[in-house]
């Protein structure tokens, strides 16, 4: 709403040369709030300034996250090494499958954001249940990044204090409901206020590469172990067929970028899906290769004692551990603000399309309503996580939701866009890719069905 007649964070430049996984906010520019014509974008500015390389990256950065922390768990809950990259392998297929057909469906409907492609090519119920999924999964995300918070700075806290533990109760200041409070009043609040983020783009590029830094020393603690780690029991098979299933909602956490994916390839140089399915492949390849060393070597050096926040795992007073919870700290202050601001303008979005009003009538308005969505949005989720200390029990609830974003929503897409081709005679292809299609949506209305029973039955009432 930089522009009267600009719908949110509509200028794809900004994508050129962001190392930023949280450049993904510009993926949720609002739908409700028209630009203008887009044959008239076609023109001049229309085309992205990304090259494919650049594309690679954006969408590596994308995937990467604060998520890799649960991944050696996921391994041990889905029955050791074996079974965790065969789950990983099998699903890689469909989640690059899904990021082509967003494009493809980007190309044939010339929208620019997820949810304005699932508005145009599905209609409008799916369009609403698209937008109310993004905020139910970005308020999550927000909530495990607080519980992340608390984790790291536990740990931290505790390598700090040397009084010993029967000295009696700890000290006020070191209380982790305290600790969390007082960062996500005096460092997270005021970053997620203003209407803009690309402030943060430089602190964010220190978040990604701290995110490779915690890859790095999961993976040398492995190899070069220190001599008290060692694991009580690595699981080599899965404990039942159903088990393997609880491992997915991690990884459709770790690997979705699809919601980020469409402004992506719209911002490159040529958005061509042919193209593009091998700047995705080559993204998710590298993703894999992260994912699958911190899980299988965080997995390896502690087996079943393994916790849902690895970093839990290692010593408090462990130098290159504790500089990697600082990394993961900074990663989280920075990605909170623009995860809210994507969830904040979705439901702007929503609040201005209901109500029929335009952005031009509503400018005088547009602060109050902003500063009351972000402190309930912020005072919600820091009571939820105060009393949610598990970072798995959100992990097993927004993960379902990534499902819907990487398998449901992109087959509704390709369904809707066979159907309304015409043709006289459906070929064979039509028909494969209809029941590629249907075959996504039944994989990941399983999977969220699935997952999210699981987090309400077992996770959350334990």
């Amino acid at each position: 709403m930089a522009q009267a007649t600009g719908s949110i964070n509509s200028d794809y430049r900004d994508w050129e040369w962001s190392a930023d996984a949280g450049e993904r906010a510009r993926l949720l520019q609002s739908p409700s709030v028209e630009t203008v014509p887009k044959s008239g974008e076609s023109q001049g500015s229309g085309l992205g300034a990304t090259s494919a390389l650049g594309a690679v990256f954006i969408v590596v950065n994308a995937a990467l996250g604060a998520g890799l922390l649960n991944f050696p768990a996921a391994f041990n809950t889905a029955g050791g090494v074996a079974a965790g990259i065969a789950l990983q392998m099998c699903m890689l297929i469909f989640i690059i499958g899904g990021l082509v057909i967003l494009a493809y469906c980007s190309q044939a409907s010339n929208e620019r954001t997820y949810q304005e492609v699932v508005w145009a090519v599905c209609g409008k119920v799916p369009g609403v249940l698209c937008e109310v999924a993004i905020a139910v999964y970005t308020f999550g995300t927000c909530i495990a990044f607080l519980i992340i918070i608390g984790d790291q700075e536990d740990k931290i806290i505790a390598a700090m204090v040397t009084e010993p533990e029967e000295a009696g109760s700890s000290r006020w200041y070191t209380d982790r409901k305290f600790t969390i409070s007082i960062t996500a009043f005096l460092l997270i609040l005021p970053l997620s206020i203003p209407k803009e983020i690309g402030f943060q783009k430089y602190a964010s590029s220190l978040s990604v590469i701290g995110t490779w830094y915690v890859t790095a020393v999961i993976i040398i603690k492995y190899i070069w172990p220190d001599k008290e780690l060692v694991p009580v029991e690595i699981p080599t098979s899965p404990s039942s067929w159903m088990a393997v299933f609880n491992a997915m909602p991690t990884i459709c956490f770790g690997f979705q970028c699809h919601v980020s994916s469409v402004p992506v390839f719209n911002s490159m140089k040529q958005p061509e899906v042919k193209t593009w399915g091998a700047v995705v492949t080559a993204a998710m390849v590298i993703a894999l290769f992260v994912y699958t060393g911190t899980g299988v070597c965080g997995f390896l050096t502690f087996g079943a004692s393994v916790d849902q926040d690895v970093l839990l795992s290692y010593p408090s007073n462990d130098i290159p551990v504790a500089l990697a919870r600082a990394f993961i700290i900074l990663c989280v202050l920075t990605s909170y603000p623009i995860l809210h601001f994507c969830g904040r303008a979705v439901l702007e979005g929503l609040w201005l399309r209901y109500t029929g009003v335009t952005v031009e009538e509503d400018v005088v308005r547009e602060r109050r309503r902003r500063l009351l969505q972000t402190v309930s949005w912020f005072l919600l989720t820091l009571l939820l996580a105060l009393f949610i200390p598990d970072i798995g029990k959100v992990i097993s609830v927004i993960g379902g939701l990534a499902a819907c974003f990487i398998f449901v929503f992109p087959g509704l897409c390709l369904i809707q866009a066979k159907l309304s081709e015409i043709q006289e005679t459906r070929a064979l292809s039509w028909w494969a890719q209809v029941s590629y299609g249907v075959f996504m949506v039944t994989l990941g209305a399983f999977i969220f069905g699935q997952t999210t029973a699981n987090a309400i039955f077992v996770d959350l009432t334990a």
